[in-house]
């Protein structure tokens, strides 16, 4: 009787262990499962996707692949989650250094990302970047 018991135990762990859906996977499904159009790109709070704008190149359609690589508007380089899967790096030959983002939402429906890029005309103060995608 014992020894059934341990071994309907063991099972039970096993079976509950593979039930729990890995946080980790579930942000990639949710990053590379759509192409991502994007809703607003603001620089400082202001609208910087227009002609001459600082994120203008990132207007567009986004997308995310499984293999690591993808295009963000006009760019395309490859791309990692980082930091516990709270960061989205992306790295293009297009761009002076990684843009390392914050990850604020990220859904079926929605993505959001922040971050601070150097500022040529105020070293000491970063320009504040935020990018909205919602999904087709």
């Amino acid at each position: 009787m014992k020894r059934v018991f341990i071994t309907f135990l063991i099972i039970s762990n096993l079976i509950l262990s593979n039930c729990k859906k890995d946080e980790t996977s579930e942000r990639f499904d949710f990053l590379t499962t759509p192409v991502w159009a994007t809703d607003s790109l603001l620089a400082n709070g202001m609208d910087a996707s227009g002609e001459g704008g600082i994120l203008e190149k990132f207007k567009g359609e986004a997308k995310f692949n499984m293999d690591g690589t993808g295009y963000f508007g006009i760019y395309k380089g490859i791309w990692e989650l980082a930091y516990d899967d709270s960061q989205i790096i992306i790295t293009t030959d297009s761009l002076p250094i990684p843009l390392t983002t914050q990850i604020v939402e990220l859904n079926t429906l929605s993505l959001k990302i922040t971050t601070g890029f150097p500022n040529v005309n105020n070293p000491l103060e970063p320009i504040n970047i935020r990018m909205t995608f919602k999904s087709k």
